[in-house]
């Protein structure tokens, strides 16, 4: 199995090219898995307090988890889906099976942050676009698929998403072996990326 990690901004394209790449690839051949959905959980918060927590630092993830996960469907066996609602800010996983498959891709703002994570793919993609066009993206999205508002929306972007991208997500491109630039929707590097995945495929098929 191949491992492809897909870093960068909050509204960078991330979940775009992780798709882009699937549809290129083959659902029977490629998967995408996110980091969102590995926040943590937190049950014994009322709904006002779990919505001051902060979800753009790397620790409001259970890495643990998401490494586990990773490492069995890399050892051949299925997992099950996790989910989480934003409406509520609770986790809410399904019985989903994931069987793994050729190429696994995981896209996440940090998704670079844990080194263990990192050790284990085999490319690493770094997304950068310029902050302003992240942040028309995130209202954009928030607005349309999370139901949030504006005023909501601003807010966390001054106190939270901003700040964490300028502390962590920003460093991450230090570790990335290909950076994205411009966002998701660029069919030549789609095909580029899909040409080297698949041509890498292929040698390790016939070397088996």
């Amino acid at each position: 199995m191949l491992f492809i990690g897909i870093c960068g901004a909050s509204g960078s394209g991330k979940s775009t090219l992780a798709e882009f790449l699937q549809a290129r690839l083959g659902d029977e051949h490629c998967f995408v898995l996110q980091q969102d959905a590995y926040y943590l959980d937190h049950p014994m918060l009322t709904f006002e307090e779990r919505k001051l927590l902060n979800y753009d630092e790397p620790d409001i993830f259970d890495h643990d988890l998401l490494l586990s996960d990773i490492k069995t469907l890399m050892d051949g066996k299925p997992i099950t889906r996790k989910r989480y609602d934003y409406s509520q800010h609770r986790r809410a996983d399904t019985n989903e099976t994931i069987e793994p498959r050729d190429v696994m891709i995981l896209e996440g703002i940090h998704c670079f942050h844990d080194e263990r994570l990192r050790d284990l793919m085999y490319l690493k993609l770094y997304m950068k676009v310029e902050p302003d066009i992240c942040l028309l993206r995130r209202i954009e999205r928030d607005i349309k698929e999370r139901g949030r508002d504006i005023d909501g929306i601003a807010m966390q972007y001054l106190t939270t998403v901003k700040p964490m991208y300028d502390k962590y997500i920003r460093n991450y491109i230090q570790y990335a072996d290909v950076i994205v630039a411009g966002g998701g929707r660029n069919a030549r590097i789609v095909d580029i990326l899909a040409g080297y995945v698949q041509d890498e495929l292929g040698k390790r098929i016939v070397n088996f």
